[in-house]
């Protein structure tokens, strides 16, 4: 078949707490030859960039990369759609569109990760009316478990439950996104807002820009930084940006961690430059950190966002000690079934984590217990406790995918122990 293997002795996660349990690594140049790989293997699945912080992508058969690929992108200027190979990488795409006075709705805040696996994992981004990135797909070719190669597209009975399939329907190859004209973005970061105006104007808060991030490490009384990304020409209501809910403007480019330089991130200090420079928080040419983090997630209805957050403030001796920093966003709903934010506009509390995994796992069940109350849906492809008891009856249509699974890989192909564990064992 020609294709590149080389065994995993080494091969690990970008955050280098996940060894590959996998015998192989594939590196297919051809969808026909991704194929005849999938009808042939009993075990398979796709590997992204690798920023999966569980196994969700291990197998303990046969690791595709689909970096061999070809990545082209072709572009559909009547529909406003741009058709993108599986391992294309976020900002390799926003660069591209830019060239064309194009872009995307949202960006998540690495540039660094893949398409594909974003979108099977629910990846977001953020702002109050943006939905996550998988919102943008409008159509996506995947092969499935007899090697097939098949299309789904919006308004198919599958599509909404493939988009965001956690590999458990085949492997993507391709994906036709939506795109819009160009627009700029001015980046305003603001340090030390009160937690009281926090809680007292929350939905303000996130609603003065396109995208807003508050980043804390839930101790004290203040939040460390606001970021603030607004449109100019959207947002034309006029704006002081010397005042926010009693923040401090800041005099110079900001960094999420304490005491790291800003230099690595998108630029800042209400400059306005265009999307692809700005609604990631990190900018491509740099590495966002060493890696030498985890990080987990939870989405709830934003209703809740500021019981969840105090009960959060209130854990704060078992989870501040741990943390590198935490970040507050807002996602819009949407109609993809195994989607954190489906069918409810989301918050998101994110926590970036010292790499001390058996210190975070010790304290995640205590997160959940006290998020419980608030529906909250982990992230797919971020650390978590729960298992699939505790995450169907958060799922409406988690039933139906199920069965979809179950019809599409009888065989179980693409099952790993990440998803007997989350999904089908409930």
């Amino acid at each position: 078949m020609g294709t590149h293997m080389h065994q995993l002795a080494t091969e690990r996660n970008w955050a280098g707490n996940l060894a590959y349990q996998a015998a192989e690594v594939t590196y297919p140049t051809s969808v026909a030859e991704l194929q005849e790989l999938v009808a042939n293997s009993p075990k398979v699945r796709a590997l992204g960039s690798r920023h999966s912080f569980n196994d969700i992508a291990d197998t303990p058969g046969t690791l595709v990369s689909l970096e061999n690929l070809a990545t082209d992108f072709h572009l559909d200027l009547e529909k406003m759609q741009v058709t993108v190979g599986a391992a294309t990488r976020y900002g390799t795409l926003a660069a591209q569109l830019q060239q064309q006075e194009l872009a995307l709705h949202n960006l998540a805040s690495l540039p660094h990760i893949s398409i594909a696996g974003a979108v099977a994992t629910g990846t977001h981004g953020s702002g109050d009316k943006n939905g996550n990135l998988a919102t943008a797909v409008a159509a996506l070719e995947l092969v499935t478990a007899d090697g097939s190669l098949i299309r789904l597209q919006r308004g198919d009975a599958e599509f909404a439950a493939a988009v965001v399939g956690l590999g458990a329907l085949g492997i993507v190859t391709a994906l036709t996104l939506d795109i819009q004209p160009t627009f700029n973005v001015a980046q305003h970061v603001f340090e030390q807002l009160p937690w009281t105006q926090v809680l007292q104007h929350f939905d303000a808060i996130t609603a003065a820009g396109y995208s807003v991030s508050l980043f804390t490490d839930w101790s004290g009384e203040t939040v460390a930084q606001a970021w603030v990304k607004r449109r100019p020409s959207a947002d034309s209501e006029p704006w002081d940006h010397t005042k926010f809910y009693l923040g401090t403007p800041a005099v110079a480019a900001m960094h999420p961690l304490p005491g790291v330089d800003g230099s690595n991130c998108t630029e800042q200090l209400g400059v306005s430059g265009p999307w692809a420079d700005r609604l990631a928080h990190f900018r491509m040419e740099f590495t966002p950190s060493k890696g030498e983090e985890l990080q987990s997630e939870y989405l709830l209805p934003r209703e809740h966002a500021t019981e969840a957050i105090m009960a959060l403030r209130g854990l704060s001796s078992v989870v501040t000690p741990l943390l590198f920093v935490s970040e507050i966003r807002t996602i819009a709903a949407d109609q993809l079934w195994l989607s954190p934010s489906y069918e409810r506009d989301s918050v998101a509390l994110h926590f970036t984590w010292h790499r001390d995994q058996p210190a975070v796992e010790a304290v995640l069940p205590l997160i959940e217990e006290a998020l419980a109350p608030f529906l909250a849906r982990p992230h797919w492809g971020k650390l978590f406790h729960a298992g699939a008891a505790e995450l169907a009856p958060l799922y409406p249509r988690f039933g139906d995918f199920i069965e979809l699974a179950d019809r599409m890989d009888a065989g179980g192909k693409f099952r790993n122990s990440f998803l007997e564990r989350t999904v089908f064992n409930g």
